[in-house]
């Protein structure tokens, strides 16, 4: 294997695009060798913009271009037939949330991932996020105590154009959910993360602001942990002008909470607030935002992984953790009901 390994971003569009420019700023880690998308105008202009080869076939660019890595930028419900196709042609992926939108599906992820040996990684880029990582660290080394609860948020918003702008956005078929699939799941996925495995679940969901879709735009929950903790979760696309990401976590010795992408509070019986300078990223690129940083930093966890062969940080069973339980919040909302994640 090269020590530089060779990207193919499959899925021109707006993710696409951003894959696209984090491949670029990986320096010998990594090159950006090829865009695929069966819409081949889509893919020639964005690869145009990075100077790469378009491709309407992964198969032809898997071939062609002896990529290592396939970065899998489509659809939700896309994304298991193209990790399993990636897997098979012996290439190693990054695959954008969620892993899917059915566990059959992430299923197939992982089975196709243990058949072939390769690596696959779902993005969960805010885990890599400095102060993110300090709480997780806070909370494995006891610092908060016994955890007891959990509060994340996650209240966007997006406008009515922004689900008319793909024929597929908005449906349960493709998108497989609303404001919970497809933006809180990254929220939701640091509340698992801190407090460790979830047993069930209660919740509710809404479609109040936004028209001519079949997903809900508010979703609440609760859920509870095997350790007996309860989290607290909203999704939320309906929440103008929309809010950064807030979570909290609580301790019978300490509480952290991080809001707008920094510690807005730590209390400790037993540690210490660090510096901001410890939870500051240095040498951050122009215009990049803390969680542009974060997903950078994920690829070169994925990239270390892959050379190295060991699990990367995010793994699948991760990503299939997460959709378990988004699952869960709609099949509780749908039947008023809690619903047991153990069975």
């Amino acid at each position: 294997m090269s020590d530089t390994l060779r990207v193919a971003i499959v899925g021109a569009g707006v993710i696409g695009a951003v894959h696209a420019r984090l491949t670029t700023r990986l320096g010998r880690a990594a090159t950006l060798a090829a865009i695929v998308d069966v819409d081949e105008a889509k893919a020639r202009v964005l690869a145009a913009e990075y100077s790469t080869r378009p491709y309407a076939s992964t198969a032809e660019a898997y071939r062609e271009e002896q990529i290592d890595v396939a970065a899998i930028c489509l659809p939700s419900a896309y994304h298991a037939d193209a990790v399993v196709e990636a897997l098979e042609a012996g290439t190693d992926v990054i695959v954008e949330k969620p892993i899917d939108v059915t566990l059959d599906a992430a299923d197939r992820v992982i089975a196709a991932e243990r058949a072939t040996g390769r690596t696959v990684s779902v993005v969960s880029q805010r885990r890599f996020q400095p102060v993110a990582s300090f709480i997780h660290s806070s909370v494995t080394n006891g610092d908060l105590g016994r955890i007891t609860s959990g509060v994340v948020e996650s209240a966007f918003f997006r406008p009515q154009e922004y689900y008319s702008s793909g024929d597929w956005r908005g449906t349960v078929e493709i998108d497989g959910g609303g404001a919970l699939m497809n933006q809180g799941i990254h929220a939701l996925d640091l509340l698992l993360w801190m407090l460790g495995t979830p047993i069930s679940v209660s919740a509710l969901t809404a479609r109040l602001a936004h028209e001519g879709i079949e997903v809900e735009d508010v979703a609440g929950a609760t859920i509870r942990f095997d350790s007996g903790a309860i989290g607290l979760m909203l999704a939320s696309t309906a929440a103008y002008p929309g809010l950064p990401v807030r979570l909290a976590v609580h301790g019978d010795a300490g509480t952290a909470v991080m809001e707008n992408d920094g510690l807005s509070f730590f209390e400790s019986a037993s540690a210490a607030r660090p510096s901001a300078d410890a939870l500051t990223e240095s040498d951050v690129p122009d215009g990049w935002t803390d969680v542009d940083v974060a997903h950078h930093r994920q690829y070169l966890d994925v990239l270390d992984a892959i050379r190295t062969e060991r699990r990367p940080a995010i793994t699948t069973a991760d990503g299939r953790r997460a959709l378990q339980v988004v699952l869960a919040v709609y099949e509780s909302a749908r039947t008023g009901q809690p619903v047991d994640l153990r069975q």
